[in-house]
């Protein structure tokens, strides 16, 4: 990272009057945005690979402000799998310079034709693709959503404000620094993605009433984040509510293949949104299936929480409460209940899920076509595992998160989604009667 980045990161210390800082950063990302949604496809290619470059360049640099992060994190005792989240090594810092260019690959999602036709008298219409404008962008804890979150709203022409957790709050100031460079390398303002400069929770309410400068909000984090935000935003706002994700085990499911997709949804990453939190399983197979499945999550280290049936089976198994139904748990531990067939699965994830993302295991095609069609989550599985809920897996490059609203955007949201169009209209000089 040269000196003249590091000149260009944000005070550690927020300016003495907040409200001032803020509106300046609302002013300059509002200029920006003007320009983003001008910029050439290749422009914003070249910015978000010469921003992948820096990445590797200055990874030194991003894993120093990372350890920074650790030890403060490590003085404050936060749990293992929030300390997971915020911790980068080699390996993440490569995908996320990795995530960059597969966001810039992608096709550009602005000025798409989405529709078109002409009317009797002439008129010829299209429905286009057009930038949001400015987005702010509210997260916790992983660092990585700093440099996704940019990324995608440069590809879809948009300025950002970023208010990343104070808990990567170095993390962050060191990749904006990497985008910032990519910004610069390809001639766009560096204040198309900017970082609240501080880590006042003032600032995330002084962005929720922005309204005028701000298009749209998107809140990444735990439920008081998602509450607040819905509860104080003058903006409209693109909700990411917890991922209380469920497995269903049926009937006619393989054992093998159960065996494996459940401990991949639970254990690959266990405090990511798309990991499995509890596992539903037929009746009819608790015998013959649970048994080897409960011994391979055991042996990979998950806690085990189970109803009266599951217990009979698994002795060893913490009784489960009706508060571990309603629990995202982002760690190893597992609650596990016994069904009624593909009926009790649906009717237990109406009651208890967040219409993030659900799967079942299971070789009926039937069974499984009902389950695609009854459960009402923003992403349906069958026989694969819930940690394929991500946009990078849906071939999206990145994600700023999944959206669990029923109104669009729905599901992962990557860069197409963070646009809305505009109509045109080309006459040859009618007039309406």
């Amino acid at each position: 990272m040269t000196t003249q980045t590091l000149l260009r990161e944000p005070p550690l210390r927020p300016e003495p009057d907040l409200n001032a800082e803020m509106a300046k950063i609302g002013r300059r990302a509002r200029e920006a945005a003007t320009e983003l949604a001008l910029a050439s496809a290749e422009t914003k290619i070249a910015a978000l690979n010469g921003a992948a470059a820096a990445v590797r360049a200055d990874a030194a640099e991003i894993l120093a402000a990372n350890a920074r992060d650790l030890a403060e994190a490590d003085e404050q005792g936060v749990s293992s799998a929030l300390r997971d989240r915020l911790a980068l090594d080699p390996k993440r810092i490569e995908a996320i310079a990795a995530g960059l260019e597969a966001i810039a690959a992608i096709p550009d999602p602005v000025g798409r034709v989405l529709a078109e036709w002409t009317r009797p008298n002439g008129l010829r219409i299209q429905r286009v693709a057009v930038p949001l404008g400015v987005i702010g962008i509210i997260y916790e804890s992983r660092p990585n959503v700093t440099a996704d979150a940019g990324g995608l709203a440069l590809k879809s022409g948009n300025a950002a404000i970023l208010r990343g957790g104070s808990e990567s709050y170095h993390s962050s100031r060191a990749l904006v620094a990497a985008l910032a460079e990519g910004l610069s390398s390809a001639g766009l303002p560096e204040a198309a993605i900017q970082l609240v400069p501080t880590r006042d929770r003032a600032a995330v309410g002084m962005m929720l009433a922005m309204s005028g400068v701000i298009d749209i909000i998107v809140p990444r984090g735990g439920a008081s984040l998602i509450e607040r935000v819905q509860r104080e935003s003058r903006i409209p706002v693109i909700a990411h509510l917890e991922g209380l994700c469920h497995t269903y085990v049926d009937a006619a499911a393989d054992l093998e293949k159960a065996r494996k997709i459940v401990v991949n949804a639970k254990m690959r990453r266990v405090s990511i949104c798309g990991a499995t939190e509890t596992l539903l399983v037929d009746r009819r197979v608790v015998k013959s299936h649970l048994p080897f499945i409960l011994a391979d999550l055991r042996a990979g280290g998950c806690e085990l929480r189970g109803d009266p049936e599951v217990l009979a089976i698994d002795p060893s198994s913490r009784p489960a409460t009706e508060a571990d139904w309603r629990t995202e748990y982002l760690d190893a531990i597992l609650s596990v209940h016994v069904v009624d067939g593909v009926t009790g699965a649906i009717e237990h994830i109406a009651r208890f899920g967040s219409h993030h993302t659900d799967a079942i295991i299971t070789e009926d095609d039937s069974t499984a076509e009902r389950f695609l069609r009854e459960v009402d989550s923003a992403i349906v599985l069958v026989n694969a595992s819930t940690q394929f809920a991500d946009g990078g897996e849906f071939g999206m490059g990145a994600e700023i998160g999944i959206s669990t609203q029923r109104l669009p955007p729905r599901g992962p949201v990557g860069a197409e989604q963070l646009t809305t169009y505009k109509y045109l209209v080309r006459g040859t000089g009618q007039v309406r009667p």
